[in-house]
Parts: C-alpha cells; sequence; structure tokens
C-alpha cells in the first residue's frame, strides 16, 4: 500500500480526527487514526469509544488499496511540521509505516487494523437533511448552557427534539437554560427526544461550517450520525430523561425592559471586575426608563453603572451571576434584547426583540 497526499489537503481532516482521540486511553489502539485507502480515496478514522469521526481525503496517486493503523499525535504533528504545499508519500511494510517528504524520512510503528473499533452501525429511527449554518448556529446559540460535570449526568449534554417538524435545542446546568428552534420545519414522521454528549455536541459544532452545503442526520435507538461530502460523525446518546424544560420557562412576567445589547454588555462586563471572584453577583435595580447595576465584593470595592432602558412600571431588584447574563449577551444578535422579570424570586427571560429563534432563562441569585 502505497500512496501520496497534499499535506495542506491532510491536515484539516487529520486534525479534526485526531481532536476526537483521547490523549489518555486505556486501550493503545484508540491512541491510533485508522487509515483506509479505496482507490482514489483516503479515510481517516478516530474513536475514543463514545465519539467517532470519519474524514475523507483524495489522494494525489495510489498504488493498491489497504488499510493501517499510525499514532494519531505524532502524525498531526509530523504533518504539521512539514512545509506548506509540501507532497507526502506514505509505503506500508512489514508493519511499519515511512513517511516521505522531500529530504524528511519518518518511520512509524502501527497496530493491525483489526483491532480498531468501530462504533456500532444500527439502523436509524429519524432521517433528516438541514443546511450545516442552521445546525451550527443551534449548537453555537445553545452549547454554553450544557453542565459540565454533573452528577445528573442527562445535563451534560444537550437535547434535540423533533416536535411537529421542528428542531428545537436545549440546554442546561440547573442555573440557566439555553433554547434555539431551527425555523423550517423537517420532513419527518414522527416525534423524537433524543441527548447528545458533551463531547459529542462540541465535536459536531467545530466540524460544521457557515456555508449552504447540506449535512445529513440519523437519530437511531442509541447513536446519532451526521454526514458531509468531508466527514461521517457518530456519536452514542446518553441514555436519561431529561428535564421537562418547558415548565421553567417564565409563566406571564409582568415587568418587560428592552435595552441595546451593546450598552448592557458593556456595563455588566464593567461591573464584574468587582464582582465577587467566587459567586459573580451582580444587583439590577429596575426604575422608571433605566437600570441600575451594582457590584459589590468582600474587599468593600463596588461598582456602579446606569444603563437607560425602555420600561414604566414598578421598581423591582433582583440579583444574577453576571457570568450567566454576559454568556447570553455574547451569544444574541441583533440591537435590543428584551428582559422580562416578575419579582426577585423568578427567573427572568432574555430574547431578541424582534421575534428571535432564541430564548433564554437564568435563574435569580440570593445577594
Amino acid at each position: 500500500m502505497k500512496f501520496t497526499v497534499a499535506r495542506d489537503e491532510l491536515i484539516t481532516p487529520l486534525n479534526q480526527v485526531a481532536g476526537v482521540v483521547e490523549r489518555r486511553q486505556t486501550l493503545p489502539i484508540l491512541a491510533n487514526v485508522l487509515m483506509v485507502l479505496e482507490g482514489e480515496r483516503l479515510s481517516l478514522t478516530g474513536t475514543d469509544l463514545e465519539v467517532e469521526l470519519i474524514g475523507r481525503v483524495a489522494v494525489a496517486s495510489a498504488d493498491g488499496d489497504g488499510e493501517v493503523t499510525v499514532p494519531a499525535r505524532k502524525l498531526v504533528d509530523i504533518c504539521k511540521s512539514l512545509p506548506e504545499g509540501s507532497d507526502i508519500q506514505f509505503s506500508v511494510e512489514e508493519g511499519k509505516v515511512t513517511v516521505k517528504s522531500g529530504r524528511s524520512r519518518f518511520t512509524l510503528s502501527t497496530l493491525p487494523p483489526r483491532e480498531f473499533p468501530s462504533v456500532e452501525d444500527g439502523l436509524g429511527t429519524h432521517q433528516f437533511t438541514l443546511k450545516q449554518r442552521d445546525l451550527r448556529r443551534l449548537i453555537d446559540r445553545t452549547s454554553f448552557a450544557m453542565a459540565q460535570q454533573d452528577v445528573r449526568y442527562y445535563l451534560n449534554g444537550m437535547l434535540w427534539e423533533i416536535k411537529g417538524g421542528q428542531l428545537r435545542v436545549v440546554a442546561t446546568d440547573g442555573h440557566r437554560l439555553a433554547m434555539c428552534t431551527l425555523q423550517s420545519s423537517l420532513e419527518t414522521d414522527s416525534d423524537a427526544q433524543v441527548i447528545l454528549p458533551r463531547k459529542g455536541v462540541l465535536e459536531l459544532g467545530r466540524l460544521l461550517g457557515d456555508e449552504d452545503a447540506d449535512v445529513s442526520i440519523v437519530i437511531g435507538s442509541n447513536h446519532i450520525r451526521a454526514t458531509t461530502e468531508r466527514f461521517t460523525f457518530t456519536s452514542k446518546l446518553v441514555d436519561g430523561k431529561f428535564p421537562e424544560y418547558e415548565r421553567v420557562l417564565p409563566r406571564n412576567p409582568d415587568k418587560i425592559v428592552s435595552g441595546s445589547r451593546l450598552e448592557l454588555r458593556q456595563a455588566f462586563t464593567r461591573t464584574a471586575i468587582l464582582s465577587n471572584e467566587k459567586y459573580r453577583g451582580v444587583r439590577l435595580k429596575l426604575g422608571e426608563n433605566n437600570l441600575d447595576i451594582v457590584a459589590n465584593n468582600p474587599e468593600q470595592e463596588q461598582a456602579e453603572e446606569v444603563v437607560p432602558v425602555e420600561y414604566s412600571g414598578d421598581g423591582l431588584e433582583i440579583g444574577f451571576n453576571v457570568s450567566y447574563l454576559l454568556d447570553v449577551l455574547g451569544v444574541l444578535s441583533g440591537e435590543t434584547i428584551k428582559l422580562s422579570l416578575s419579582d426577585p424570586n423568578s427567573s427572568a427571560l432574555l430574547e431578541e426583540s424582534d421575534s428571535g429563534d432564541s430564548v433564554y432563562v437564568v435563574m435569580p441569585m440570593r445577594l
């Protein structure tokens, strides 16, 4: 098995595939990437048994089909160190892979390809196709609200819900919730609810481009697969029940505030400097057409910002974790945002003022 491939063509899929490979492995084979040559197409596969990614690249010339596994990190480092625009020649002989480019020559050890595990290929129950940029938007707008290492393992991931032909994704860590709904409808027969694990969500988000290209999704009983021209991504699903998120959405909040997204974001960023480093609390004092933001810390220091907003009604004082508010303002777009409140003990609802596709809920803090 011999083939030549352009370094610049190989580097992107190789990087993506190596990103799935875990550095600390129980099985030595999982530190390797599987290279399969069929005709003039090279497939690269990496897996950690939870997530599998197959990248595809066209080779410049090939001599004989075959497959081999090589250490992922070493191969990435070698390819990165070679000059841009160069060609890389691979040849496999007697359990070793020789990598040549210009005057450079590397010999890498291999492991038997038959030992390389594959994520099961079950039948999907739901299939649909959408634009890569649409799916990327759903992930970008909600993934920050996923829990990181919560004992409620189903929160360390993202809910994908198909209901009435609409795809909605929801993430929550118990303190805040992010929800984004795809505006166009899908061609699916039945409804479904699945939870993608955190790693799967982040890897898929990295793979998707902003372009018009399609991505086809297949959801099975315990896995999800996303396929484009350049890659096939498979992830196991989280076996658990996601909370009934609709019950968290505030009902009939009576204090509706409109303000400039940029001004509010800058004001929160400045007041956060003097908030308590551990609890990150800021106090919001709402009055006629202005919002007073105050932060204090244990050193008796204080920051205060007054932001003009559109509001008429009773005054209100409420505390929030400023990091949660900044995360939401960071993903929202548009000139103005709408903040809906009811009382100091009820969650706040944040959204774009002109009917957007995203809704955010942030729990209040006692300060």
